[in-house]
């Protein structure tokens, strides 16, 4: 059985670890940013290096791409993102983009021919720093001009990135590839949760990804002096912003099961120590495997904002900026990774993920199925973030040898 070389994946993983290291030994490469372009450049760089061809699209992906035999050819992706969280790890995005490059090339020394092309691709902005799956949902022709008005990032830095690196808004949907001709998309990626470890079990199989939703809240009130404004007639947003973090958990915890809430920012104006706050500023955003479900959590939280913004005499904005759909990954490419894994002798389980990824972008347009590897402790979007490197060999072995299977004659995909 064809297998990847795991002194070549480890040397690359640590040299593209290493671009925009942190002393906490984790990664911090924020989309455009000085380290993920030099993370970027050094993948294409790679790519050139195993005679691959390379490419950038009007989207800003970065490609490496094993022709098939044959010109036409449908093209079977692999691959993830270069991009992180601020102060992130080095495993969330990365092991994917290098084990996909690694199956390419063990591929072409293997000189096998295959029907369709093999491309790896390290999509843009998958972590949402300007707008989030920018890159696949170009790819699938999804991103649209309303995500692009309000993008969760900021308009004004959408396109001072977009222009740091030369792309185009009005080209971004130039991306789009016609789904005939996409043979399927795989990605490995570490769990970012508990339970393939707690489980004892080597290779995660996604079901499908979870939905989420986005939204900038503004309590405004009434910025005041701090000792001569009686507690009692105070018009404090920070109060208001206050109660709605404790509200959102109370709620969902209560009558929400499976669901779950972050506010991740909260900023308040002035900002003095000896100034009632005037205004507060608070990033909200919440997930569930259940389009239903969202719809009523989103319902409950509009109005958890707005009983609170009337019982503290306080004014309510909310803006939407992010809202991801649940998504079912194809049942075909799960039974290929069952395949592929059980053919390696790993153990297997079915889950779903709790983490959005580009598979829920590339799955309304083809097949698409996701590989997951234990993360220690379930830590993800921190510097400690670990996964042990014989779970990382499993994983590219098992994106290999479903990659072979989705991409032979046999395929049901390519009949």
């Amino acid at each position: 059985m064809l297998r990847v070389d795991p002194d070549r994946l480890r040397a690359d993983f640590d040299a593209l670890a290493a671009i925009g290291g942190t002393a906490a030994g984790g990664v911090n490469r924020p989309t455009f940013g000085d380290a993920h372009l030099a993370a970027r450049a050094w993948f294409l760089e790679r790519a050139a290096a195993a005679g691959l061809e390379a490419h950038v699209d009007a989207a800003g992906n970065h490609s490496a791409v094993l022709p098939a035999a044959a010109a036409g050819a449908p093209t079977l992706l692999l691959g993830s993102h270069l991009d992180s969280v601020l102060d992130g790890g080095r495993f969330d995005g990365g092991l994917g983009v290098v084990a996909a490059l690694e199956a390419l090339r063990t591929v072409q020394d293997a000189r096998l021919e295959l029907p369709v092309a093999l491309e790896a691709i390290d999509f843009t902005d998958e972590e949402g720093t300007l707008v989030g799956l920018l890159g696949s949902w170009a790819v699938t022709g999804a991103l649209s001009p309303e995500v692009l008005r309000a993008p969760r990032g900021g308009r004004d830095a959408l396109l001072a990135g977009l222009a740091r690196v030369g792309l185009a808004e009005e080209r971004l949907a130039d991306a789009r590839r016609e789904p005939g001709s996409l043979a399927g998309y795989l990605e490995l990626h570490i769990e970012q949760g508990p339970v393939l470890e707690r489980k004892g079990v080597e290779i995660g199989i996604v079901t499908g990804i979870v939905g989420s939703r986005s939204f900038r809240i503004r309590f405004a009130g009434a910025a005041a002096h701090a000792g001569t404004t009686p507690m009692d007639v105070r018009r404090d947003a920070g109060l208001g912003a206050a109660a709605f973090v404790v509200g959102v958990r109370e709620l969902v915890v209560r009558a929400y099961p499976g669901a779950v809430a972050t506010v991740g920012n909260i900023r308040l104006e002035p900002g003095g120590f000896n100034v009632v706050p005037g205004l507060a500023h608070l990033a909200l955003e919440f997930r569930s495997p259940d389009a239903a479900q969202l719809d009523a959590l989103e319902a409950a939280l509009v109005a958890l904002a707005h009983g609170l913004a009337d019982a503290h005499g306080l004014e309510v904005e909310i803006e939407p900026v992010g809202r991801w759909e649940p998504t079912s990954l194809d049942p075909a490419v799960r039974a290929a990774i069952e395949r592929a894994a059980g053919a390696l002798g790993l153990s297997t389980l079915e889950l779903p993920s709790g983490a959005g990824h580009d598979a829920q972008a590339l799955a309304a347009v083809t097949p698409s199925g996701m590989i997951f590897v234990p993360s220690r402790g379930g830590v993800s979007h921190r510097p400690d973030e670990y996964t042990a490197w014989e779970d990382c060999v499993n994983g590219a072995n098992v994106l290999l040898g479903a990659a072979l299977e989705l991409g032979s004659s046999e395929c049901p995909f390519q009949q």
